[in-house]
């Protein structure tokens, strides 16, 4: 909540009923701290009320006096300091009487809303308020004390523009409501100014009509009240007054006697301006402590100490005529449609083995449900594990029910509109699971006599009648009050003869089999009776057990199903929660036994480099980018490279147990797992091997040279899908260009064969005039061996030997004599690029697909260009700088062409060269240059984080890369309608999308040219992965290469630049035919 215009709460107090609540609440708000939902500096307190019946005011006063405490000493105080509250901001939560259909009240009671949050996690009532009251209402008030109930959900359209300036005193929020509702509730009563006259609380309808407003609704009591930081002070101050002392612990530790109040019939109802004292002090008021009763002398003397201290400052409203108050009742059927009515989604947080089950109109909350469980629509399933078949008909709320009450669920004879629970509950030393079953239309509440009053929708008469149960069988003969279902002894717990019931005992009552002697021998507790029993912290471990097998077997689903499902928010879930364990065990299972799909099994392995990631914490350890390359792990890298998978993916785990005990370390072993993803993801980008066709013809004479050269390639759009493992997990689509830098192809390589047998490999770069060459003589296959290591000399060109199969690494026959056997000779490889490094313009795979070519005609074997794009690609899997395919499509086709790879391996690539017009050529040619920007870019380090933030499955990744395809779409078809306005937009769509895919891949000199040249272009990008190299731009008028110069120049620190004028090239690769005798004579073919 550290986000801008929402309230930074200095604590966050939540009260609670019974003693029990108190360690399971303060886990569930830290656990929200820790994902991130509550301030991180936020003090969280969970406070018991000291009493049983203290009331909303007492329960304030005595959350407002520990709040103070703990400030106090935090600030080195010894005693309780007023002073720590003039800049506190104090957000008071009460979650007041039990809820019927929660057993964790209605404050952490599971919403059917799912957030697209860092950490995933449930969302709550409690988590709907935080965010309305820190969000909508609160933010920006002064420093004080804010209190509001949960149990309500407040929905607030709009953030509120609420004016503080010079406030004091006190405020209240009030949404509209009905008149026939506020009569069960309370009213404000205010004048012209908002200023509130009084509250009317159970009222007459024509009281409360009294209260309305000119939208004809009339203000509801509906919960958030201000305190500013003066009357809190006040308030404060209450706690060591008797008998107000006797609301705070500190007053039952003293052994004063115990007061009930309440926030708005005493604590707010002596500031409104109406009421007097004595109709303060002495009055009769519904839902209060009578001050004529036995404690009557107390009441009122407390009344008269809040009348002293309080009375004074003003108490307005501030209403909301748009706002929404849904208070929580305890009618069954109102929280069946409040969950069936909330969001969009049919299934949050559950895993489901046939979705098709469930119909719209359901839901499904944190829940297992295997095998033929179907759920209707208007019905919900929730905290459940549940094996079919089963049936949950329409108005049916299933919850917390384990898989052990499947089978006993498949037999209960469940009809519409019917609520099984199952409670978790401590008894003494016995902890056991009881179930409850209950209509939805029952009122909890209605004494049994009422004439509507029911039990599972069945008139009390009817349902005696059918089971022979009495009355007395439920409630004691000497029972004074009402018999209302709440309090009947129905729910069997504990058997006499066989132990716990379990579901069993419910089976009966609703009609299926069972007796009414063996229910009147079990030992019965009614539904008031179990949620005092309930064992808070019993039921959020299940469900948080629940959430974690949920999660984890919907990361399997993901992984093997090919989804675009985000593991990365769970996974932060289960390393805060301490669930990685399991997880891992999880995810090895997955990847060992994805041999046949080494697609998946990399993901599997980037997904384990992020648990790690996450076990180290946030920006803790290290970078993620790094080395990965420490002898420990060289024994599980050796099996992946063999083909092994399950024994490298067991040796991977078996190094993982000792790299768990640092942030430092658990990043080294994210950095070898990905490193272990990589070894996986070249072999399965190998498989593109399977369409390269290499035929056999005759070598050309000794010593003649055999040179290529390439066009460069301009990538227009669709850039990153081309990459693996984007490229067959999701599909890619690029169009790019073939083009001449200065009217010269700027990439080249010739070959010829020689009659020593060795291999000369030589490198050039740079422009002929100044560049630099490196020699490279292989003389023995240990020469070779380093064609893995990019970094190492003439690595390229030893990659080309290996992968065009001039020689076997691997063979125990001598290089010389393996060169002999087959060229009878050796091989003098030349390679020459006049771009500068990092140009961006995919310069070392066309050099690639360059050199294969002249060593296959060199060596007397033909090939056709489809079969060099798929050779480039195996061959920059071999020599480990991973990349895409659309770099030597670009180069060795000509012209515009739209290239495509499908979701799926083996991956191959499609080609299709764009019938364009000569004038569109020509006018294209025209509008193009290219700026050398003079910024190298590393776009290893850019290929990196791409990779890791796709297999991650970011949604702002996913959402880019259908955004980069559909984008090349466009791109074609402006191309095929000739129109340059629409090509820039697209180039300039192209180059926002390369930033989301890669962010820092614009340097700040480049943006200072891109906006300097906007006024010139229809659009521009920086080519390849951008971060420097070249920018290329669609000029709004022809032949703008002086003018974009010297705008150029006029800017400062942008450094070194050059402007190249830009030919497109329609042939692609071109063989040009030397001889040895006269080199200066060629023939282009």
């Amino acid at each position: 909540m550290a986000d801008e215009g929402l309230q930074k709460w200095t604590v966050i107090v939540l009260t609670c009923q019974h003693k029990d609540s108190v360690y399971a609440f303060q886990r569930e708000l830290e656990v929200r701290q820790k994902r991130g939902v509550l301030p991180a500096d936020a003090l969280l307190l969970t406070v018991p009320d000291p009493h049983a019946r203290l009331g909303s005011g007492g329960a304030t006063l005595n959350a407002l006096l520990v709040a103070a405490e703990h400030l106090s000493a935090r600030a080195g105080y010894s005693v309780v300091n007023s002073d720590v509250l003039e800049e506190a901001h104090i957000l008071i939560l009460h979650t007041g009487r039990d809820f019927p259909w929660d057993g964790c009240s209605r404050a952490f009671c599971w919403m059917p809303v799912q957030r697209s949050d860092a950490v995933e996690g449930s969302v709550c009532c409690l988590d709907l308020l935080l965010d309305c009251l820190s969000s909508k209402i609160c933010a920006g008030s002064p420093p004080g004390v804010w209190v509001c109930s949960t149990d309500m959900i407040l929905n607030i359209p709009t953030p509120r523009r609420i004016s503080w300036d010079g406030f004091s005193g006190v405020r209240v929020v009030a949404l509209p409501g009905d008149v026939g509702f506020a009569v069960d509730h309370g009213v404000y009563l205010t004048d012209a100014e908002a200023r509130i006259c009084n509250i009317i609380y159970k009222g007459s309808k024509e009281t409360i009509s009294c209260a309305a407003l000119p939208d004809g609704k009339v203000p509801l009591v509906s919960g958030p009240v201000f305190f500013s930081r003066t009357v809190a002070e006040k308030l404060l101050q209450t706690h060591v007054t008797s008998p107000l002392d006797g609301c705070t612990y500190l007053g039952m530790d003293s052994g004063a006697l115990p007061l009930e109040i309440s926030l708005f019939l005493d604590i707010l109802l002596c500031l409104c301006s109406d009421v007097t004292e004595h109709e303060y002090v002495s009055g009769e008021r519904s839902g209060c402590t009578s001050p004529s009763g036995p404690q009557g002398a107390v009441v009122r003397s407390g009344r008269a100490v809040l009348w002293r201290t309080l009375r004074g400052p003003s108490i307005s409203m501030l209403y909301i005529p748009d706002g929404q108050y849904d208070y929580l009742t305890q009618l069954g059927r109102e929280h069946v449609l409040r969950l069936t009515e909330t969001g969009t989604e049919t299934m949050i947080l559950s895993h489901i083995k046939d979705a098709k089950s469930v119909a719209e109109g359901s839901r499904v909350i944190n829940s297992v449900l295997e095998g033929d469980v179907l759920v209707s629509a208007g019905a919900v399933v929730q905290h459940c594990h549940l094996q079919g078949p089963v049936q949950v008909h329409s108005g049916c709320l299933l919850s917390g029910l384990d898989l052990t009450s499947s089978s006993r669920i498949q037999r209960l004879p469940l009809s519409s509109d019917i609520i099984v629970q199952g409670h978790r509950v401590t008894l003494g030393e016995l902890k056991l699971t009881v179930f409850t079953a209950f209509g939805a239309h029952d009122n909890l509440e209605a004494c049994s006599d009422d004439v509507n009053a029911s039990f599972l929708n069945q008139k009390w008469s009817d349902f005696y009648s059918r089971t022979g149960i009495k009355p007395q069988y439920l409630w004691t003969p000497e029972r004074t009050e009402s018999c209302c279902l709440l309090d009947a002894r129905l729910f069997p717990v504990f058997l006499p003869r066989s132990g716990p019931a379990g579901l069993e005992g419910v089976c009966w009552l609703l009609g299926g089999a069972g007796g009414l002697e063996s229910w009147r021998e079990a030992w019965r507790l009614s539904l008031r009776d179990i949620l005092i029993l309930t064992d808070q912290q019993m039921e959020l471990r299940w469900r948080e057990e629940l959430f974690f097998r949920v999660g984890r077997r919907r990361a399997v689903d993901a992984l093997r199903g090919h989804t675009n499902l985000s593991l990365l928010p769970f996974f932060r879930a289960a390393a805060l929660a301490g669930q990685q364990e399991e997880l891992l065990q999880v995810l090895d299972s997955v990847a060992a036994g994805s041999s046949a799909d080494l697609g998946v099994a990399a993901r599997c392995l980037a997904c384990i480099a992020d648990v790690l990631g996450c076990l180290a914490g946030e920006g803790k350890g290290g970078l993620r980018s790094g080395p990965a390359a420490n002898p420990l792990w060289a024994p599980a890298f050796q099996l992946l490279e063999e083909g092994n998978l399950p024994a490298g993916v067991q040796e991977l785990a078996n190094q993982r147990k000792h790299w768990l005990g640092r942030p430092d370390l658990l990043v080294r072993a994210a950095r070898h797992y990905e490193g272990a993803g990589q070894i996986l993801l070249r072999k399965a980008v190998m498989s593109a091997r399977e369409f390269v066709f290499i035929g056999q013809g005759e070598m050309p004479p000794m010593g003649e040279w055999q040179e290529v050269e390439c066009p460069a390639r301009l990538d227009l759009s669709g850039g990153w899908s081309d990459t693996p493992p984007i490229a067959f997990e999701h599909g890619g689509l690029v169009v790019n260009v073939a083009i001449k830098v200065d009217g010269k192809r700027p990439i080249g390589a010739r070959v010829r064969r020689v009659p020593e047998p060795h291999l000369l490999l030589v490198s050039s770069s740079g422009e002929p005039a100044c560049s630099i060459s490196t020699e490279t003589l292989c003389e023995h296959l240990a020469d070779l061996e380093d064609y893995c290591q990019p970094h190492a000399p003439g690595a390229l060109l030893k990659a080309v030997c290996v992968c065009s199969e001039l020689v076997c690494v691997s063979s125990p026959v001598s290089l010389k004599d393996q060169l002999l056997e087959r060229w009878g000779g050796g091989l003098e490889i030349h390679s020459c690029s006049s771009l500068p490094h990092g140009s961006g313009l995919g310069t070392s795979s066309i050099l690639a697909g360059a050199a294969l070519a002249a060593v296959y005609r060199c060596t007397g074997r033909s090939y056709d260009t489809n079969s060099l794009i798929h050779d480039v690609l195996y061959l920059e899997q071999i020599l480990t700088t991973g990349g895409g395919w659309q770099d030597q499509v670009g180069g060795l086709f000509g012209g515009v062409k739209l290239a495509r790879s499908a979701a799926q391996l083996p991956l191959r690539v499609e080609v299709e060269q764009l019938s364009l017009t000569p004038d569109f050529l020509s006018v294209l040619q025209q509008h193009l240059l290219l700026v050398y920007t003079g910024k190298t870019r590393l776009a290893r380090n850019l290929l990196q984080d791409v990779v890791r933030s796709w297999y991650a499955r970011l949604p702002s990744i996913v959402q880019n890369t259908e955004q980069l395809v559909t984008n090349a779409e466009e791109c074609a078809k402006a191309c095929r309608d000739e129109s340059l306005v629409r090509l820039g937009h697209c180039l300039d769509t192209y180059w926002q999308q390369k930033k989301l895919m890669a962010p820092g891949c614009e340097p700040a000199a480049v943006r200072s040219m891109m906006k300097a040249l906007q006024p010139l272009s229809l659009g521009q990008s920086l080519a390849g992965a951008g971060g420097g190299g070249f920018l290329f731009l669609l000029t709004r008028e022809p032949q703008l290469k002086e003018a974009v110069g010297e705008i150029l120049t006029n800017i400062q620190g942008i450094g070194s630049f050059s402007v190249h004028s830009v030919e497109l090239d329609m042939d692609g690769i071109s063989i040009i035919q030397k001889s040895s005798e006269h080199p200066e004579q060629q023939q282009k073919t």
